[in-house]
C-alpha cells in the first residue's frame, strides 16, 4: 500500500512542482464571473417556486429512480420531459443522461463502430475524446475551427464518418463555422454530432441552441444538450433520431447502466423548459454586458482579451505566472475569477476564464474592468 501511495503523491509533487496542483474550494459573497449560470436560473426564486409546485403534484413518484430506467427506474415524467425536449429542440427524440459528461461518453462510446473514422476538433471536450477512446473507431483532430483542415483530412477516412465540434467552446468562448461544417459534411456524407453545452438557453429565438438559430436542426445528425449550465439544473440530453434514441438505449453503456435521475433533477428542467421563452430580455442583456467587457479589457495594456461576441471571455497576459496571483487579488476584491492553466487547455494558452452573466450589472462590469488594471 505505501508503495502505491507514494507513487501518487510523486504525481501530485510533479504537478505542483509545475504550479498546476489543483484544490478544491469554496466562495461565498464573491461576484460571479465564474461559473456557467448564465440566465441566473440556478439562484433564480421563481424556478424555486415553480419547481416546489411540480413537486407537490409529483408526490407519487419516489425521490429516486430507484434503478436503472431499463429496469425500475423509468416513469412517466422522464417519457413527457424527453418529449418536451425532443419537441424545444425541434428534433423527433431525446434522450436522457446524467450529466454532459456522462452523454458524451454514452454517445460516442456506442455510435462509431470498428472500421469507421471519427474527426473531432483539437479544442472539444475532454469528454467527447474520453468517450471516443472507449470507441473501436479511427479517430483523427482536427485544426481549431479549421474546414479546410478537415476537409483534407476527410479524404483518408473509411467507413462511416462521424465530425465532432461544440457549437461554442467551453475554454475559447467562440463558435465553430456550423454552416460551413454541415454543407461539407452533407457533400462527405459524413454525420456531424454538435455539443450544444454553452449555447442551449442563450441561443435562438427560445434558447433552443445554435443549431436551430442557424436552422440547421435536419442537417446535425445529434446534439448534446448540458442542462447544469444556462438552465440551472442537472443533466444531459441526446437529440436526433428516433432511431438513434432506440439505438442508445440498446448499445450506450453509460445509459443501460446507471440509476436513472432524480425526480427533482426532471422536475427541475421541466420547470426551467417553461421559463426559457421569456428569458429573452436576459438573453440579450448578458451578450451586451460580454461585449463591454470585452471592448474595457482591450483597452487595458498587456491584455489580450477574445473573442468579440461571447459571453465566455478569455483574458490572456503576457506572462502566465501573473495569472494566479492576478485572479488571488480580484478575489480579495470581491470578484469570483479563476484561472486556467495548463493541462486544462495546452500549455502557453492559459488565461483568466471570465464568465458573464444576466444578473451582473454595468456597475460589477466596469468595476472589474478597474480591478483587472489595477492588478496587472
Amino acid at each position: 500500500m505505501s508503495s502505491i501511495l507514494n507513487k501518487l503523491q510523486q504525481k501530485l509533487a510533479e504537478r505542483e512542482a509545475q504550479g498546476n496542483l489543483r484544490h478544491l474550494k469554496t466562495t461565498t459573497g464573491l461576484v460571479d464571473f465564474c461559473s456557467n449560470d448564465y440566465l441566473g436560473l440556478a439562484r433564480s426564486e421563481k424556478l424555486r417556486a415553480l419547481i416546489k409546485e411540480e413537486e407537490e403534484k409529483y408526490r407519487y413518484l419516489p425521490m429516486g429512480a430507484t434503478g436503472s430506467r431499463l429496469l425500475s427506474g423509468n416513469h412517466l415524467l422522464f417519457e413527457e420531459l424527453e418529449a418536451t425536449i425532443a419537441a424545444y429542440h425541434k428534433a423527433e427524440a431525446a434522450l436522457l443522461f446524467n450529466s454532459g459528461y456522462t452523454a458524451n461518453v454514452g454517445l460516442l462510446s456506442a455510435l462509431p463502430q470498428r472500421g469507421d473514422t471519427v474527426f473531432y476538433d483539437e479544442a472539444s471536450h475532454a469528454s467527447m475524446k474520453d468517450g471516443l477512446r472507449l470507441s473501436f473507431a479511427k479517430t483523427y483532430a482536427f485544426r481549431h475551427n479549421d474546414v479546410a483542415d478537415l476537409r483534407q483530412k476527410l479524404k483518408h477516412a473509411t467507413g462511416q464518418v462521424y465530425v465532432l465540434v461544440e457549437s461554442v467552446y467551453s475554454m475559447d468562448g467562440d463558435q465553430a463555422p456550423l454552416k460551413e461544417l454541415s454543407e461539407l459534411c452533407r457533400e462527405q456524407d459524413a454525420a456531424l454530432i454538435v455539443d450544444e453545452a454553452h449555447t442551449v438557453g442563450l441561443y435562438g429565438a427560445k434558447g433552443e441552441g445554435l443549431t436551430v438559430e442557424l436552422g440547421l436542426e435536419e442537417q446535425v445528425f445529434a446534439r448534446v444538450l448540458t442542462y447544469g449550465k444556462a438552465l440551472g439544473g442537472h443533466g444531459a440530453a441526446v437529440v436526433g433520431s428516433q432511431v438513434l434514441r432506440d439505438y442508445l438505449i440498446n448499445y450506450s453503456r453509460a445509459f443501460i447502466y446507471t440509476t436513472g435521475l432524480p425526480t427533482h433533477a426532471l422536475l427541475a428542467l421541466k420547470c426551467a423548459y417553461t421559463l426559457l421563452p421569456e428569458l429573452t430580455p436576459a438573453r440579450e442583456k448578458v451578450k451586451a454586458l460580454a461585449k463591454q467587457l470585452y471592448l474595457k479589457l482591450n483597452k487595458l495594456s498587456g491584455i489580450c482579451c477574445t473573442p468579440a461576441d461571447s459571453v465566455i471571455l478569455s483574458v490572456f497576459l503576457e506572462e502566465a505566472a501573473q495569472l494566479k496571483p492576478l485572479a488571488n487579488t480580484l478575489q480579495q476584491q470581491g470578484f469570483d475569477v479563476r484561472p486556467v492553466m495548463s493541462p486544462t487547455v495546452p500549455p502557453g494558452k492559459e488565461r483568466l476564464r471570465l464568465i458573464v452573466h444576466a444578473f451582473n450589472t454595468e456597475e460589477q462590469i466596469t468595476g472589474l474592468e478597474k480591478a483587472i488594471a489595477k492588478g496587472t
